[in-house]
């Protein structure tokens, strides 16, 4: 897909978002200022009818577009992705053609290093559904066998790799790995890297979780006991 295509699907995927976005708008406004107007007291004077009437309307109209703005926040944030992308891709300039074998395998090496690293930030919402910090595509180092790592502290990194499911599908699996032989730790949420980086602030080994449930308890029970005293010392 050249950039003109890119440029115009993206203006196209915004008009269609902002429409949306005011859609819901309208119509809950249309909702609220039915609803008014139908189950208004027959009691109340003409004038306060049209002031109920409004006012329902707008608390109408706000209620349907937070609740569409639910749904429509994760697309605009791939939005916002594709767009930085391509304003990216836009300053790189393209690589010369290769005149030898070397020089056509570094680029390929190269090219490998730049996808692995833009498929750890695209997995990474598998763990990381808020703001993005583990989806900044530019955070993460891409490897020449498809695996990449994210620097989150001195001695302490994420690395991204994928294996086959029992469907023989590729799925994302993310691993805590620190510098001291420590064993890695499979990952599956952010909170998870927070208990760990806490556990290793307080001079803690960073474990991975045992098989038997109740070691797992006592070993969320002690995180959860050494994230009180961190606060403890912070207040």
């Amino acid at each position: 897909m050249n950039r003109a295509v890119r440029h115009a699907t993206l203006a196209v995927a915004d008009a269609a978002t902002e429409g949306l976005d005011m859609a819901t708008v309208v119509i809950g406004g249309a909702i609220g200022a039915w609803a008014g107007y139908t189950y208004y007291p027959d009691t109340w004077s003409g004038d306060w009818r049209l002031a109920f009437t409004g006012a329902v309307a707008v608390i109408a109209a706000v209620a349907v577009n937070s609740m569409a703005g639910l749904f429509l926040a994760p697309l605009r944030r791939l939005l916002n992705k594709a767009r930085a992308q391509l304003a990216r891709t836009a300053t790189r300039t393209a690589p010369a053609v290769p005149a030898t074998l070397g020089e056509g395998l570094a680029q390929v090496a190269a090219a490998t290093e730049n996808d692995a690293a833009s498929r750890a930030a695209d997995d990474a919402w598998g763990i990381d559904k808020g703001d993005g910090f583990l989806r900044t595509e530019d955070r993460w180092r891409g490897y020449e066998d498809a695996t990449a790592s994210f620097f989150l502290a001195p001695g302490v990194w994420l690395q991204y790799r994928t294996e086959k499911n029992q469907y023989d599908r590729s799925e994302a699996r993310f691993t805590l790995l620190t510098g001291d032989g420590d064993k890695p730790v499979d990952i599956t949420s952010v909170e998870e890297i927070r208990h760990r980086l806490a556990a290793r602030a307080a001079g803690l080994p960073v474990s991975p979780a045992t098989a038997d449930s109740k070691d797992r308890d006592e070993d969320t029970g002690l995180l959860a006991e050494l994230d009180d005293q961190l606060k403890a010392l912070g207040a």
